[in-house]
């Protein structure tokens, strides 16, 4: 399985692409997030999707991680606590009234390319929650990270739920020491102590 580890550049907005099972991904994830938080504002994590559907818990799972590991950011979207479609209006709202000034990264599974699964995209855009499954819920975000589990099909649904734990978990985990790396280098320009 051959996958470019970082591409580059559509319409003045960058992305960034690294494979899931790459053992230098996180490092190259932190880099990204740092490259695209270009006014050194404060990280905000919003982290979407479900619980209930194994495919779409990227984002809830990314949450979990890093808030059991204690980073020093409003992470928003876990498992106990997941920020599904029904609340991406109410969380940009919260999020807007919160936290004004700050670098919002919004992290999300999504659908794609066969050869695409397993990829983990940065981009210094928000992201879309929903496109996969038809839905239009509008921009949130700064900047995002997608992780691609499964084929873009007229049946995302079910191929949500034929999503391998091994995949989502260990995209999870490489997302998670990605934004975590991006947090501490940010605290430590800014002198932040936990």
């Amino acid at each position: 399985m051959k996958k470019k580890e970082i591409f580059a550049v559509n319409n003045d907005k960058e992305t960034f692409s690294f494979n899931a099972f790459n053992d230098n991904s996180e490092k190259s994830i932190g880099n990204a997030l740092i490259s695209c938080n270009k006014k050194l504002q404060t990280p905000i994590i919003i982290c979407i999707g479900s619980d209930l559907v194994l495919g779409d818990s990227l984002g809830p799972l990314v949450g979990t991680m890093l808030t059991r590991r204690n980073v020093n950011a409003y992470i928003y979207g876990t498992l106990n606590s997941p920020i599904t479609a029904k609340e991406i209006n109410c969380a940009k709202l919260h999020v807007k009234m919160l936290h004004p000034e700050s670098f919002i990264v919004a992290i999300d599974a999504a659908v794609g390319n066969s050869e695409d699964i397993g990829l983990i995209k940065v981009s210094d855009k928000g992201l879309k929650p929903g496109l996969g499954v038809n839905k239009n819920l509008g921009v949130i975000g700064d900047c995002s990270i997608i992780g691609v589990v499964a084929e873009k099909s007229t049946q995302n649904y079910n191929l949500f739920n034929l999503t391998r734990l091994n995949l989502i978990y260990k995209m999870a985990e490489r997302i998670a020491d990605g934004v975590e790396k991006f947090l501490v280098e940010y605290n430590q320009k800014n002198k932040i102590i936990a």
